[in-house]
């Protein structure tokens, strides 16, 4: 059976951290949690759960999942982050996936718990995401804080069953904190890359995207939450193009 490491980053995720242990213990062989300085009891947890812990200054998101990489024991690795967990199907497929590694990476869905309520629409699900691979074949790359891991072309990729439950936020204005937090750091990833936005998309691009969501995307099924979700994601469309804008503008 192929053997396989786990990677988690955090910074202070003492109140997810233990469950996102917890739910890959029986199918990791290593276990690695690099860390951003925490000030809770992230490390804590982590050393009582047996994990290997590594202190490492966030130089971004892209940067700092490369270089947990190189943290692992083995090549096969399984990337999650601190607030999510494997349902128990995903387990059962992850571990088939080890016993026969005929494929070089592994998709699975992610479901997202937003203030205690599962996401079934809202553009938030299936949510597919490769984190299941051989890293000797690809690296984490994307536009900071929206990292991906990219495979080279002539890999063979399978969807595995089951869900990455992913606990996001625990109330709304979390949700609108990290909103502001993650468009500043978008922007200027887009600016680094040469990047404008007209005053045009400023005023479409967040209304539009409002509309796929809610209506496209059947986050009317969502509830008020699901309302919630779709507005704040458009509302956080208007920060990135208006603080971009901003950017360009000030650059002149």
């Amino acid at each position: 059976m192929t053997e396989l490491s786990v990677v988690i980053i955090t910074f202070n995720e003492e109140r997810n951290i233990g469950r996102c242990l917890d739910s890959v213990k029986e199918i990791a062989d290593d276990i690695v949690v690099i860390d951003s300085f925490s000030t809770d009891k992230t490390e804590e947890i982590c050393l009582a759960n047996g994990a290997r812990f590594i202190k490492h200054e966030f130089p971004g998101h892209i940067e700092q999942k490369n270089w947990a990489i190189s943290q692992a024991k083995f090549p096969f690795i399984l990337s999650l982050d601190a607030d999510e967990a494997l349902s128990e199907e995903l387990k059962k497929s992850i571990i088939e996936a080890k016993k026969n590694t005929e494929f070089d990476g592994y998709i699975m869905n992610r479901l997202t718990n937003y203030c205690g309520k599962w996401i079934h629409h809202s553009g938030w699900y299936p949510d597919a995401k490769l984190r299941l691979w051989d890293s000797a074949k690809g690296k984490w790359g994307g536009v900071n804080p929206h990292d991906k891991y990219e495979m080279e072309s002539d890999v063979k990729i399978k969807h595995l069953k089951g869900d990455i439950y992913h606990y996001s936020y625990y109330s709304i204005n979390e949700h609108i904190l990290q909103a502001n937090k993650f468009s500043e750091i978008m922007a200027k990833a887009l600016f680094k890359n040469g990047k404008n936005a007209s005053f045009l998309k400023v005023i479409f691009r967040p209304p539009m995207r409002f509309f796929r969501d809610y209506f496209l995307k059947m986050g009317f099924l969502d509830g008020f939450y699901g309302f919630v979700i779709c507005k704040t994601t458009a509302y956080t469309t208007f920060l990135k193009y208006s603080k971009l804008r901003q950017l360009n503008l000030l650059k002149k």
